[in-house]
């Protein structure tokens, strides 16, 4: 397995009589309730291993943004605490997690990891508790910063543990819990980091007709990986902002809420389109509403995108109709794809669903097809919206749901499998080894 990866994997690490700091991405939690464990179950398997193998635990992970872009300043509240998490994992394991209390900080988060998580270190591994789960790695002024602090909050991290583990896939960005940490501990890829990478790599060796669909509501954030999929995949569909922008600047007319600079991104990926003809599968009917706060009668219609003239100011355009799907030539590239990758919301939720319960049932269709789902906000509507194909597609072998999507689209921006941060570092360990 190590061939097939190359990264150090937690199953070649000794674990026994060890303090193991576990990396997670259990950005589940928002205004202090979980709406969807999945991130959190689906590193139970790695967790139980490190256990049984003789392990101790101290867990942490991210959650939120409680950093102000503008002023640097951390606001640590309840609404980006783990405790929900903590109190998740305590009910479902019946184990005792306890998380440490840090006293020095000011408006720019932690100063760091204090003398006193010791005692709480002692008690762990005494086994008066089951696993320790530090504050939200945001919380500390280093986890995210560019000078300094960034180094030392890795090294105090280092300096809790034996062994560092990361089975955090979501969580690409490149911060001090992430990537500088591997500097000072042993470290290792966890399971579900192995099998979140084993499955990005159908997607860089699909098994043809390979489809993939984006939305997402900035353009400039998509336009590489966008132009990355357009020369990998032989279809692309694109949703929500993004397609408004696509369509404002292929066609010509206008949509309420497009900005310039997603009208600039999106001219250059029309530009860019030019060298892939056939492969972008345009939606014919979009749904145009006079209102944001939901779907009133007698305020929204749809429209036929060839129907609309150049120059001619829309209202919002909030979903795409399901007629769109029902076209063809949409229904025959669908059924007959082989491998489909989705990392899409089509509609402005919570009150436009139409075209993403369109969008799931047809992929559902195809029952050979590999359906490789992104997750975040993809994984929670398709939740929400037809639970019993959710269900399914948590056993069924031609489902897989990622436990990031963003980490996904930041994969094929680079071109690689290790095209994220953390992963890299990982396999820069494992090469440096073999070297």
């Amino acid at each position: 397995m190590n061939t097939d990866l190359n990264l150090p994997l937690i199953q070649d690490a000794d674990l026994k009589d060890k303090i193991v700091l576990v990396r997670v991405d259990h950005n589940v939690v928002k205004k202090g309730i979980i709406h969807d464990p999945y991130r959190i179950d689906a590193t139970l398997g790695t967790l139980y291993y490190i256990n049984a193998k003789g392990g101790k635990i101290i867990l942490m992970s991210h959650v939120g943004r409680p950093k102000d872009k503008k002023t640097g300043e951390i606001n640590i509240s309840e609404d980006t605490s783990v405790q929900p998490i903590v109190d998740y994992l305590q009910n479902k394991l019946h184990v005792k997690i306890s998380v440490p209390e840090f006293y020095e900080h000011d408006k720019m988060g932690y100063l760091g990891i204090e003398t006193s998580i010791n005692h709480m270190i002692n008690d762990l591994k005494n086994s008066k508790i089951d696993a320790i789960y530090l504050p939200n790695t945001r919380w500390f002024r280093g986890e995210e910063a560019k000078d300094e602090s960034s180094e030392r909050f890795a090294n105090q991290l280092a300096g809790c543990a034996d062994i560092y583990v990361n089975d955090a896939f979501g969580s690409w960005q490149a911060h001090a819990s992430t990537t500088k940490i591997v500097k000072y501990l042993p470290s290792y890829a966890g399971f579900l980091m192995q099998k979140e990478i084993i499955n990005l790599n159908r997607i860089f060796s699909p098994e043809r007709p390979f489809i993939a669909v984006v939305a997402g509501s900035k353009f400039d954030t998509k336009i590489e990986s966008l132009n990355a999929l357009l020369k990998t995949a032989d279809y692309l569909v694109l949703g929500g902002v993004i397609y408004n922008a696509y369509l404002c600047a292929k066609y010509g007319f206008k949509i309420e809420g497009i900005t310039d600079e997603d009208l600039e991104s999106a001219k250059q990926f029309v530009e860019f389109s030019k060298q892939y003809p056939n492969k972008l599968i345009e939606l014919d009917y979009i749904v145009e509403s006079d209102v944001l706060e939901g779907k009133l009668e007698g305020k929204n219609r749809v429209l036929n995108i060839h129907e609309i003239e150049k120059g001619r100011k829309l209202n919002y355009v909030l979903d795409v109709s399901a007629k769109s799907f029902a076209q063809e030539n949409v229904q025959t590239i669908f059924h007959s794809a082989k491998t489909i990758f989705v990392n899409a919301v089509m509609g402005y939720t919570p009150f436009f669903n139409e075209g993403t319960i369109a969008l799931d049932e047809l992929i559902d269709e195809n029952r050979e097809a590999v359906k490789l789902y992104g997750g975040g906000d993809t994984m929670q509507e398709l939740k929400r919206l037809l639970p019993g194909l959710y269900i399914v597609a948590l056993d069924n072998p031609k489902y897989y749901i990622f436990t990031g999507g963003g980490a996904v689209l930041k994969a094929i921006q680079e071109n690689t499998i290790y095209g994220m941060e953390p992963v890299k570092v990982l396999k820069d360990t494992y090469t440096q080894k073999l070297n």
